[in-house]
Order: structure tokens, then C-alpha cells, then sequence
């Protein structure tokens, strides 16, 4: 039986999967103890947890696991990579190259660190939302220090090419770091074979808890060193001093180590899903456009422009069904997505455009009703829309 409301915004947070709970629940109670306490047994359980978790978590993008510093989400760690290669290579150069559809947490870095004489190199996106390698290449000198591109979009989906961005960056001898949070769990994710030296993990996008995140710091070449942003206690190898959350990292190591087990088929059924819906969409309304690359996107997204449509307005006329206008970092927003606006989508389509984000317990009767009411509902909007009347009378 349907049960409404619907989610389908996936990419803004995930529901907790019930297993990940289960496994989270005795560091909440019985095992409460300061991963950090040394003396007795409190203290060990929870070491043990962490030292769990973060065996699950390095098994999953094939790193080591003392490669692994837990954060409190994939903004920390973002922060923590850049602010801390920027400061601790500040000597060696102070150019960074980004994209302009990096999610907020390093445009915002970026821009913070421009106050302070750094350098930054926005590279162009063509109209998928893809950069171009051979600028990346061409933009590189001896003052760079540090490229940050992300592996997948949180709005269009796109993945970027980033094995050869880090076969780049191997061969300039620039650091890489990656944002992961959209692709982690959703693609496979391996730091050799991206030769990443840096990589930010975020758990509640993954079926996982909220305020738990990670980043990949390579140990070896090159050995990646950083200036830590938060100071006090040395813990996590002296990169990010703070008592451990042991019940999350547990949940966070729990997810993972289903999404390595259930991966393939899970992201066979979900960009299955993923296909009916925007069949459905596409085959009984005109004038929808995809938004990012038909292909080389992660499986469960979908990100149309509706013409003639505002997103609001459609959001507001079917509230029994959770989807976005775009980032859930930039939701207060009224203007356009500027990851719309960078891959060249004007103002008016940019409005027109819902983010559907589906996941592991959306079912086909969900994605049956929401192709009906997002059909129904478009229809009624145009039909009281004049510029939709003026644009079919000019064809006319």
C-alpha cells in the first residue's frame, strides 16, 4: 500500500538505514565510554568501535585505515583539507583550482582564502557540468598548489573525470582533493585508482547518522601533511582534536560496510527507478530538459527543467512528495542555482528545475504516483501560466 508523503530528496540526507541504527544503539547505553580513555574498559569498547568503523570506512574506497580522520560531516572536512594545504604549503605556492559547481563548502573556503592573497583559478564547465582536463592541465604552474574537484554534483548529478584529473595532478606534483559526499556508497570510489590525496566523506548521505563525516589524508606517495584547524588534545593524528562520537562513527562504519556489499544491485534497481521516472515525466509532458549528463551521472539522480514552470510553484502543489529546486546548502536562496546558471541554463530554466533524488527504500508504486501528480500538476500551471499561452499562440 502507498504511503505518503514520498521522499525523493536522497541527495539532500538519506534516511538512517535500520541496520545502521541497531548497530549504533549500544554506544548510546551500555557502552558509553571516551574512545580516548585508555585505562579501563569503557574506554576500550569504545576504541574498539571507532577502530571498527574506520576499518569499514577504508575498505570501502580502498585507503589504510589510519589514512582516515573523522570529522563532524563533509564541510569540516572540506574545510580541513583546503584551509589546512593552504596554510601548511603557503611557502610552496598559493594557487588553488576549483570548478564553479563545487558544492558551498569550498566555494565558500575559496573565497575566504582570496582575502588572504591566495590565488584562485575557476576552471570552465561545458553544459553537462564536466571540466575540461586539458584546461586543468594548461592552468597548473609551479605556484599551484592544490586542485578541488568533486567527484559527483550534489544538484545535476554529474561525475566527473577524475581519474585523469588525479593522473594530472600525479604527474604536476599537485595535491588532489575530492569531495565524495554525492558519490560515496553511490559509485565505486577507490583513492589509487584516483590517485586522490585527499578525499571528504559524509555518512548521512549514505543511510548513515547526521554529524559524522571523514576525510581521506594519503600517508604515503606522497605522504599529505596538513595544518589542523581545530587544536586541543592531538587526537586523529593531531589533524582534528575533539572526544569521538563513538555511536555515529559506528553508524557511519555500519553504512558503508552495507554499501559495499549491496552496491551493485542496489544501484542496478535504483537507476532503474531513476529511468521510469523521467520516462514517465518525458513521454507525457513537452518541452522537459535534463539537467547534467545523460550518462556519467550517479544513479540516483534526476534533475529536469520543467519550461514554463515555476519550481516553487510546483513543489508547493504537490506537498505530499519531497524533491528540491536544488542545493539543500543553498536552499534559502532565492536566486538561481548557480550550478544551473554555470552550465549555461538562463534564469527562466534555471526557476523551472526540481531535483529528484531517489533511494534505497523508494518502491515502483512511489515512483508510479509521483510521474501522475508531477504530469497533473505541470499541466495545471501552464494552463493558467500567460507566457505558456503566449509561446504555443506564436507557434501557432
Amino acid at each position: 500500500m502507498l504511503k505518503l508523503p514520498i521522499y525523493l530528496d536522497n541527495h539532500a540526507t538519506t534516511p538512517v538505514d535500520p541496520r545502521v541504527l541497531e548497530d549504533m544503539m549500544p554506544y548510546f547505553k551500555d557502552d558509553f565510554g571516551n574512545a580516548a580513555s585508555k585505562s579501563h574498559e569503557f574506554g576500550w569498547r569504545a576504541k574498539h568501535a571507532v577502530d571498527k568503523a574506520r576499518v569499514r570506512i577504508a575498505m570501502l574506497i580502498n585507503a589504510e585505515p589510519h589514512e582516515i580522520i573523522f570529522t563532524s560531516g563533509a564541510t569540516e572536512s572540506n574545510n580541513l583539507a583546503i584551509k589546512g594545504v593552504a596554510e601548511f604549503y603557503r611557502l610552496k605556492g598559493t594557487k588553488i583550482i576549483t570548478s564553479p559547481i563545487e558544492h558551498k563548502s569550498v566555494l565558500d573556503v575559496c573565497k575566504s582564502l582570496s582575502k588572504w592573497g591566495y590565488e584562485i583559478v575557476f576552471l570552465n564547465v561545458d553544459k553537462y557540468g564536466l571540466v575540461d582536463i586539458n584546461e586543468l592541465a594548461d592552468r597548473i604552474d609551479d605556484k599551484t598548489i592544490l586542485v578541488s574537484i568533486m567527484t559527483a554534483n550534489n544538484e545535476i548529478g554529474t561525475i566527473q573525470p577524475i581519474n585523469e584529473i588525479g593522473e594530472i595532478c600525479k604527474e604536476k606534483k599537485v595535491l588532489f582533493h575530492t569531495d565524495a559526499a554525492q558519490a560515496m556508497g553511490k559509485i565505486p570510489v577507490d583513492v589509487k585508482e584516483m590517485n586522490t590525496h585527499l578525499m571528504s566523506l559524509n555518512a548521512h548521505k549514505m543511510y548513515g547518522p547526521k554529524g559524522i563525516g571523514a576525510l581521506y589524508i594519503r600517508s604515503k606517495r606522497p605522504r599529505v601533511s596538513l595544518s589542523p584547524q581545530i587544536d586541543g588534545g592531538g587526537h586523529e593524528r593531531g589533524f582534528r582534536s575533539g572526544t569521538l562520537n563513538v555511536p555515529v562513527i559506528a553508524g557511519f562504519g555500519r553504512a558503508c560496510e552495507i554499501a559495499q556489499t549491496e552496491m551493485d544491485d542496489e544501484v542496478k534497481r535504483i537507476a532503474m527507478l531513476r529511468d521510469k521516472l523521467q520516462s514517465g515525466i518525458t513521454s507525457k509532458l513537452e518541452e522537459v530538459y535534463l539537467n547534467g549528463h545523460p550518462e556519467k551521472r550517479v544513479p540516483n539522480n534526476l534533475n529536469l527543467a520543467f519550461a514554463y514552470t515555476d519550481a516553487d510553484s510546483l513543489m508547493t502543489s504537490m506537498k505530499e512528495i519531497a524533491v528540491s529546486s536544488g542545493s539543500a546548502c543553498s536552499s534559502e536562496e532565492v536566486e538561481p542555482s548557480y550550478v544551473l546558471k554555470a552550465i549555461g541554463l538562463s534564469d527562466d530554466l534555471a526557476h523551472c528545475s526540481i531535483r529528484f533524488g531517489l533511494g534505497r527504500f523508494n518502491t515502483e508504486e512511489e515512483i508510479d504516483y509521483t510521474v501522475n501528480k508531477v504530469v497533473e500538476k505541470v499541466k495545471e500551471l501552464r494552463g493558467i501560466s500567460p507566457v505558456y499561452k503566449l509561446a504555443k499562440a506564436e507557434l501557432k
